[in-house]
Formats: C-alpha cells, structure tokens, sequence
C-alpha cells in the first residue's frame, strides 16, 4: 500500500516504514561524519579532537531505556557509532504486520539492529514495558548473556502510562498547569494557522499520578536492581533528560504538571548520584535539553509556535541542532571529555546553552510579540518545523518515494 501521513490534532496517527529507516542512516551518517571532525576512532583511544576534547572515559556497554525514538534513539546511535558501544535498548512499540503499520519506533530499532549488526556491534533491543520488574530481569539477563557490564544507563522513557510494580496500582500522567487554566497561542504544522488554546489546571491527584509516571521513581528501582545483579561497571554513569524552556512556557510546562516530574527526577538525580558514587564510584545527572519537535511537544500550548520561531532564531546564527546533533555534542562535550562533568549549581547539565542565550531569547520575544497567521513564514520557520513533525514519524525524508507501494509493513527493506 501507499503510506501517506494521518496526522489528527497536531499528531501523526502512522509512519512510513522506509522514511523510518533513512531517517536512522541519516543520524547514523551524521555521528560517523562526526568521528573524522573530532578524531575521534570508533573502537580505540580518541586523541584530542578539533573542539579541543580529551581521551573519554571508555564506553563500551550501554543500557538506553526508551531507545525507540528522540533522545534515546539518539542516544544509541551515539553509543555504538560514535564509541562503538555495545547496546541494551528497551521500549514498547506496537509491531508492523502485513496490513497494519507499526509505530515509529518499531521501524527505527528495527533500522538501529540492521546498522549496528552491520557495523559488527552486538545490539539487543527488547520490546516491552520498561516499568515492570520483569523486563528490568529480561535486561539483566540479556547483559549477562552478552557478557557485559553498564559503563552507562540513559532513562529516556516518555509514557503516558505507568503501573507501579509494588502495589500494581495504575497512573496516569496529565500535562496541565497547576493553580489556575493556562491560556495560549499555538500553530498547525500543517495549515501555519495560529490560534489561542487553553488548559484547565490540574487536581492535586492529577499533579501526584503525573509524578508517580515521570517523575525519578523508576528510574531509581532501575539503578538499584541493576546494581544489585552486579551488571553496572565501576565508575557507571546515569543520565536522564529534561527541560526547562523559556519564561512563557513556565506556566504550563515547568510550573505545571510535567514541570513538577522533572523536578522529582532532578531531585532523584542527586540521590542517584550519592548512591552510584558509595556503590561502583559512578555518577547521574539530569541533562537540560534543547527543545525539540516530539509527540508530546506538539500538542503541547504555546510550544509549536515557540520552537517554530527558535528554529528560525537559531538557524540563522548557525547553531540548531536536532536530536543527533545536541546529542553528539553532549557525549563529546561533556559527557566524555576525559575531565569532570560540567554542571550548574543544580547539579544539572546544561546542553541547552544555545537555545537559552540571552540574544536567541531576546530575539525570540521580539519576533513573537509581533507574531500573525500571515506573517508566520518571515518571522518564523514553520516549514523546518514541519519537516520535524512529519520526520519523526519516517515522511519528509530525502530520497524516499512516498508514491511507492509497500508490501509489507513488518518490513524497512533490504538494503
């Protein structure tokens, strides 16, 4: 069948098994580029590269949970591309058949374990729900039966869903502001057309489940129950992402429910962190991201028009970077620079330094004040926000025939 993109209220309901994958090669293509730029050698020592890094700390086994997509993905495909990694990936993702299309994950780890096989790095990926204690077993044992030890664990999980393992009580997470309705403007990634949305505010029930889902609770059962199987490497280093964002988001992002979950996960962070250093002499961290064009932000009020702006900001002072490109930085920059991590006085790193410089902001603030449906496409990069929201789910990809017909969904083809 043709595979054209559903896309109902700012979301993309399907995915192009093909875009999926070329869109995988493309990060993959982009990480190796990187290799040559920094000197850095898959598989041996990396002399000081032309950003000025040092000899990394070796990575040679890593557990990404929420491996599928984002981050995460970006994640991986930075572990074994740009170290040369092995790689335990975790996420659950509805499978393609014959007559129904699977999600974009599904054909992105699918992409992932063809390239990595390829490249002759052994990869895992389990499908199934990273909340519950019994695939926390399934990874440890897939360690095991690889041989290794975590010199690094990403917590990237984003789920609407999460039912605790203790008491099997099911929560849910909400995104909505705290105390009062949030109001704002927002933009079809279609259409370019802007409108007002608003948000009723949250119950202190609805604060509390969207904590229990997001927040550092699970990622904290994670470290425990690996360390305890002995499957961390001394010296192992956790990290998860996060966001801050802007003053005009705050009400209904970092002041709201979800807000309120990334500052439990900043706080089990520094938990973590006393743990791992008393335990294997390791460390965790919360790395503050650049925003993004995902599932989640483009519903998200006043977030569309904001990154549609920023992207234009940005790129026009030559420093947007998508997911693979902050991602890459973050290893090279911070993560595995051979010295000591950066962070602020939060304990937090700070990789979304470009998107919150003073100049990018004020310019920002300035294109948005004087922001309309007809004037979007000056002010603002709406047709680079697109591309985004359509490449996430595998269309909008360079070289793909989206006119083609495609046989089998289960499938990202044979090359």
């Amino acid at each position: 069948m043709v595979i054209k993109p559903m896309i109902r209220s700012s979301i993309c309901l399907n995915a192009h098994p093909l875009g999926c994958a070329k869109e995988v090669e493309n990060q993959i293509a982009y990480v190796t580029e990187k290799n040559a730029v920094r000197g850095r050698h898959v598989g041996g020592p990396v002399s000081g590269g032309s950003h000025g890094v040092g000899s990394p700390r070796p990575l040679s086994a890593v557990l990404v949970l929420g491996c599928s997509t984002g981050y995460g993905l970006a994640s991986r495909i930075t572990s074994t591309f740009g170290y040369g990694a092995v790689t335990v990936g975790v996420s659950f993702e509805k499978e393609g058949t014959e007559t129904k299309g699977g999600t974009p994950g599904w054909y992105n780890n699918l992409a992932f374990d063809r390239a990595s096989k390829k490249a002759g790095v052994p990869s895992i990926t389990i499908n199934g729900d990273a909340f519950s204690d019994p695939v926390r077993q399934e990874v440890i044992a897939a360690a095991k039966k690889l041989g290794i030890t975590f010199d690094q664990v990403i917590y990237s999980l984003a789920s609407p869903v999460r039912t605790d393992p203790e008491t099997g009580v099911q929560y849910r997470s909400v995104l909505k502001p705290i105390g009062k309705p949030y109001s704002g403007l927002t933009v079809d990634p279609v259409t370019g057309v802007i409108s007002e949305t608003s948000a009723e505010p949250a119950t202190e029930d609805e604060a509390a489940q969207t904590v229990k889902v997001m927040g550092g609770e699970d990622w904290q059962r994670w470290i425990e129950q690996l360390h305890a199987a002995n499957v961390l490497s001394p010296g192992c280093t956790t990290l998860a992402y996060s966001y801050i964002g802007p003053a005009l988001s705050h009400a209904i992002y970092r002041d709201g429910t979800i807000g309120g979950a990334k500052k439990h996960l900043e706080a089990t962070a520094l938990s973590l962190n006393a743990f791992l250093d008393k335990s294997v002499g390791g460390s965790a961290y919360v790395s503050v991201n650049k925003g993004l064009v995902t599932r989640s932000s483009a519903v998200i009020p006043i977030i569309p028009l904001y990154l549609a702006v920023l992207f234009s900001v940005m790129k026009e002072k030559g420093t947007h970077e998508g997911c693979i490109e902050q991602i890459e930085r973050l290893y090279a920059e911070r993560l595995l620079t051979g010295s000591s991590v950066p962070v602020d006085q939060a304990h937090l790193i700070r990789i979304d330094d470009w998107e919150m410089d003073s100049d990018v902001q004020q310019e920002i603030d300035n294109r948005l004040a004087r922001l309309t449906s007809d004037n979007i496409r000056d002010l603002a990069d709406l047709d680079g926000y697109r591309h985004d929201f359509l490449a996430a789910s595998g269309f909008d990809i360079d070289g793909i025939d989206y006119d083609a017909d495609i046989a089998r969904l289960n499938t990202i083809g044979d090359n």
